[in-house]
C-alpha cells in the first residue's frame, strides 16, 4: 500500500528513547531528532544554518530495538509517515497540535560512524516496526522460521 505522506529523515537523537508499553503490552519508543542546514557564507565558509527538531514514535519490535540500540546524540536515518495530533491544555484548555513522525525504518547513519548490526531474537514479539499500531504484520517473520543457530538456512536468502 502506497503512503501518500512517507518523509525520510536523518539526523542527531536529541534524547534517549523513552519505552513504555501499552496496556495490551505493546511496545511504543519516542525520541527526538534535530537536523541542522548548512550553508556558505559570503567568505566562503560553511556556516550552521536553522535546526529543525522532530519527534519520533515507534512500534512494536521496533521500538525495542531501537530503545536498546540509540542514544542521545546518534546520527539516525528514519522514515515512516507523518501523523498529526491535537489535544487541549489541562491548565487553560488551549488547543495545542503536533506533528511527528511515526516511524517504519530506524537505522545508524553510517555516514561519520560504523555500526555493528546484531540480529535480534524475535520470539514471540510481535514483529515488524508498522505504523499499524496492532503491532502485528511489518516484513518480519515468524519466530518458527528463524534458525536457532542465528544464521541462515541453505535453501534462504539473507534478506
Amino acid at each position: 500500500m502506497a503512503q501518500d505522506n512517507h518523509v525520510s529523515i536523518t539526523g542527531n537523537c536529541t534524547r534517549d528513547p523513552e519505552l513504555r508499553y501499552t496496556q495490551g503490552g505493546l511496545s511504543i519508543a519516542s525520541f527526538g531528532l534535530a537536523y541542522s542546514t548548512r550553508k556558505r557564507n559570503d567568505q566562503g565558509n560553511w556556516e550552521d544554518g536553522e535546526t529543525s527538531f522532530f519527534d519520533i514514535t515507534c512500534f512494536g519490535q521496533l521500538a525495542d530495538n531501537v530503545a536498546e540500540s540509540i542514544t542521545k546524540g546518534t546520527r539516525v536515518n528514519v522514515t515512516g509517515s507523518l501523523r498529526q495530533r491535537s489535544w487541549e491544555t489541562k491548565e487553560s484548555g488551549e488547543k495545542r497540535t503536533k506533528v511527528e513522525v511515526i516511524a517504519d525504518e530506524v537505522a545508524p547513519s553510517l555516514k561519520w560512524a560504523t555500526a555493528t548490526v546484531e540480529r535480534a531474537n524475535r520470539g514471540s514479539g510481535s514483529g515488524g516496526g508498522n505504523s499499524n499500531y496492532e503491532g502485528g504484520g511489518g516484513n518480519s517473520r515468524p519466530a518458527s522460521n528463524a534458525p536457532s543457530d542465528g544464521g541462515y538456512a541453505d535453501q534462504e536468502e539473507p534478506f
